[in-house]
């Protein structure tokens, strides 16, 4: 297969001009492949060659302007069309398509809880090939009609309203060609209903969207747009069960959007499809988001992740603006897609959440969102900041010359790191100024492309600073900066001097807290101070009257994105009264610098597990817990500390979970102890315990143990060697669901013998028949830290193998191999030596190396860390 390039992509798009395609995919063929038939109309602005993008099973037919072309013509995904004139041109092609296992294309997933098939399109980047023929780039837009014939009793879903035609009507492609839709009728097959879907504005091949299936679905209407929420029926229940709130989250985001935004919602209709085993979290398909159906919650969940589904609902929400309205015109400017959505879902769900908007009452959604972003959300942002793989936010064209290349930079620079510098952006330039520049973009590129020098200009257009510069300095270079105070004091007075390891400019507040004469625990703020830091150097020294605070804190609320220090007397500060800093965002900032002193070699492990033991029993905000303890427990324990200190890190974790459970026995947040149950579970040495609760269905106290937790049990039991092969499969059948499916894969490849290894192995690399999900769980089963001398002879098989395999199957399935089948617990010189080795002299996919590069790079670290 070619990977298209951006030269030729710029070639095209100054040739071509698309103006509208009509699809028809049958859906009723079979179990492997489906129809497609595809007409596209296009001008030639002068006489020439081009191609068209197609991976079909079958190529039938091939006609331009009624002329067949020979179907052998197909080279790789690429079909020639070659002499053309200038002026207006019909291409129509019939071919028989291939559905995915690995979620790219057209997805089939039969749910083995009822027997019941579902199908919809993940066509990001390059994937549309995979369902219709396309000229395939964002910068040539296209109105797109599309009916689909599917079987009896399923519910077709599209980019715009789709209704079903019951004149048992199949569409033909490839007659009446003096129309504009150039789909005709037929006869449809037995059992099968045609569906048509309203005509769209303009959008990119990537961003066009089908979803059919049985599917349970909900319907409303807001502001005079017709809302629609969609999952499998056996997630009915509990789609019915959240269904408001989801709704609700909406609505909210919905009319805080036309707030912000002049342009109004430019679509006809606004699904969300919970989908199974998909990729990413979601897709902002014009129209019809598709969602992962993990977000239909079968278990118990904390608010925290309730809010996160929220944020992603905002995120993909915004994207309709910010990515579909107006689109990227190569893939080097993906975070104008993915940066400004990521931004716009964190800071509108909270304004949502603390203002009430929609109807809704204040903290509906829980906490500020932003306080999730800083312990989660924004780590990944920094650790793909310095790793070797890093990039600028907005890298140079040309190193992003091919889809392939592009596909790598869908990581956390893009998203949280992309994220943070346009919070950094509304910090230094105003929220007013920033609203205004989005809106001149808006209306400037409405239904078309721009660049990120049109982005910027826009920007200028609204506000005297120096955009231009700015962005020179924020989204065209790499690297974190390190912000150090160094303080020094006499009786009257204190004097602040940073030293600034990096190149940017900085606004951030800085706060200054004091310990309570009352209460030695607890600090009290004194009033915040604006800093504007300049690009490089360390600054003016700045005096301050009075006695220096007890805890001295740059970048307090997070407003801009830097590696932070403590002093030693702020640090001994934090030690002490951690969690009784007033405010969650500014813990978040303090846990972060520890983190980043842990990750930099500069804080002992232990002492990271140490603060989280002394303050985790006190701390109020979930969102702090889950993030400290999820950096305590995979990193910490699992990587950081040797084999030999891992018993001491489990028992450390065991005894601060028991403590939020005994925090927790009589009442209070039920998330909290959720969270402590999940925690207790992944770090229990004691199978006797973990099992009593299996056979009393419940934690003493609560929560019940439900299907999210007896899987998270099994997994743990099969860890230890606590559970038989016989006893998963009963499991399995007890929960005969997707989830309950992937489950029993990932405990049978953690059983501790040498059999259920080799087994697991095989399911992973000798075959082709695991859907994304269950290759997924397979792999997480199979690599344990507990288990490291059982799988020592695959560390050298596994590169090889997974080069085979990605070869065969692709991007999505490369990605998981080294995102999770990777064995990422043999921190040792020996597979550091020998994963370079494999680096260095071996061909694989961009995907792959990527992945592997990444993952030996945090093997360096963890290395650096134990030593």
């Amino acid at each position: 297969m070619s990977v298209l390039t951006r030269d030729e992509a710029q070639t095209r798009a100054h040739f071509l001009d698309v103006h509208r395609y009509a699809v028809a995919l049958d859906l009723t063929t079979g179990e492997d492949t489906f129809d497609s038939r595809t007409l596209i109309r296009f001008t030639a602005r002068t006489a020439g060659d081009t191609f068209v993008e197609l991976k079909p099973v079958m190529l039938r037919s091939v006609t331009l302007d009624g002329q067949p072309l020979d179907p052998a013509g197909l080279d790789g995904n690429r079909l020639a069309l070659r002499g053309l004139s200038a002026g207006e041109h019909v291409l129509r092609v019939d071919a028989a398509m291939r559905y995915s296992r690995t979620g790219e294309g057209m997805h089939r997933f039969t749910d083995p809880a009822d027997g019941e098939t579902y199908l919809y399109t993940q066509l990001f980047m390059e994937d549309v090939q995979r369902v219709f023929a396309a000229f395939d780039q964002p910068d040539l837009k296209a109105v797109f009609e599309l009916t689909v014939t599917a079987p009896a009793g399923w519910t077709v879903l599209g980019n715009g309203i789709a209704e079903r035609t019951d004149n048992g009507a199949e569409p033909e492609a490839d007659t009446d060609t003096d129309t504009d839709t150039g789909t005709g009728t037929g006869t449809a097959p037995a059992n099968a209903h045609q569906w048509t879907i309203a005509p769209t504005p303009p959008i990119s091949t990537y961003l066009v969207a089908v979803a059919a299936g049985p599917w349970h679905s909900l319907y409303t209407e807001h502001a005079g747009i017709p809302f629609g929420i969609h999952c499998r029926r056996s997630l009915a229940p509990h789609l019915d069960a959240d269904a408001e709130e989801i709704l609700d989250v909406t609505r909210a985001c919905y009319d805080r959007y036309h707030e912000k935004f002049d342009e109004p919602y430019p679509f006809d209709s606004y699904d969300q499809a919970f989908v199974p085993e998909f990729n990413a979290g979601a897709m902002e398909n014009p129209g019809l988001v598709t969602f992962r159906d993990e977000y239909v919650y079968r278990s118990a969940v904390t608010d925290t992740e309730r809010q996160t589904r929220a944020v992603v609902i905002a995120h993909e929400m915004a994207h309709m603006w910010f990515g579909d309205l107006v689109t990227l015109t190569w893939w080097d400017d993906i975070w104008l897609n993915e940066s400004f959505a990521e931004y716009m879902g964190y800071q509108t769900l909270t304004e949502a959440t603390l203002r009430g908007t929609g109807g809704n009452p204040p903290g509906k959604w829980g906490s500020d969102t932003w306080v999730d972003f800083g312990i989660g959300r924004k780590a990944w942002g920094y650790e793909a900041d310095q790793r070797p793989s890093t990039h600028p936010v907005a890298p140079d064209p040309a190193a992003v010359p091919d889809t392939a290349a592009a596909l790598l930079n869908f990581d956390g620079i893009s998203y949280a790191k992309g994220a943070s510098a346009l919070r950094q952006l509304v910090a230094w330039l105003g929220e007013k100024d920033f609203l205004a520049g989005i809106n001149t973009h808006f209306a400037r590129h409405k239904f078309a492309n721009a660049t990120l020098a049109d982005f910027i200009d826009s920007l200028a257009h609204a506000t005297d600073r120096d955009v231009h510069t700015w962005a020179a300095q924020w989204l065209r270079t790499t690297g974190a900066d390190t912000l150090t105070p160094h303080i020094t004091t006499t009786d009257t007075q204190w004097t602040l001097d940073i030293a600034h390891d990096g190149s940017r400019p900085h606004r951030l507040t800085l706060g200054g807290y004091d310990l309570d004469p009352a209460d030695p625990t607890r600090l009290t703020a004194r009033a915040p101070v604006d800093l504007d830091l300049p690009g490089t150097g360390t600054t003016t020294p700045t005096t301050y009257p009075g006695p220096r605070p007890a805890l001295v804190l740059l970048n307090d609320g997070d407003h801009t994105y830097a590696k932070i220090r403590l002093d030693s007397a702020s640090w001994d500060t934090a030690l002490h009264a951690l969690s009784g800093v007033p405010h969650p965002l500014t813990r978040a900032v303090i846990w972060n610098a520890a983190r980043d002193m842990v990750r930099d070699g500069e804080l002992a492990p232990t002492a990271y597990l140490d603060a989280a033991r002394a303050h985790l029993p006190r701390e109020t905000d979930l969102a702090l817990v889950q993030g400290v303890l999820a950096f305590a427990a995979r990193q910490i324990a699992d990587r950081y500390l040797s084999l030999q200190d891992r018993p001491t890190a489990l028992a450390t974790l065991t005894d601060l979970t028991r403590d939020l459970l005994r925090r927790t026995e009589d009442g209070g947040d039920p998330g909290l102890r959720l969270t402590a149950v999940r925690h207790f579970i992944d770090a229990s040495t004691d199978p006797d315990t973990l099992q009593e609760w299996l056979d009393t269905g419940s934690v003493p106290g609560g929560p019940v143990i439900d299907p999210e937790l007896r899987w998270r049990v099994l997994v743990r039991l099969a860890v230890l060697g606590a559970v038989t092969p016989a006893a998963i499969d009963a499991d399995r059948d007890r929960d005969p669901s997707a989830t309950g499916q992937e489950g029993a894969a990932r405990c049978h490849a953690a059983l501790p013998d040498p059999d259920s290894k080799a087994r697991a192995w095989a399911r992973l690399f000798d075959t082709d028949d695991l859907s994304n999900y269950l290759f997924t769980a397979t792999a997480q089963g199979f690599w344990q830290p507990e288990q490291t001398d059982l799988v020592k002879e695959y560390v050298p098989r596994y590169y090889p193998a997974a080069v085979a395999l990605a070869a065969r199957r692709g991007p999505a399935i490369a990605d998981a191999a080294g995102r999770y089948a990777f064995p990422g617990h043999a921190i040792d010189e020996e597979s550091l030596r020998l994963g370079r080795k494999h680096l260095d002299g071996t061909e694989m996919i961009p995907a792959l190396r990527r992945k592997i590069a990444d993952q030996l790079d945090d093997l360096s670290r963890a290395l650096r860390v134990r030593s």
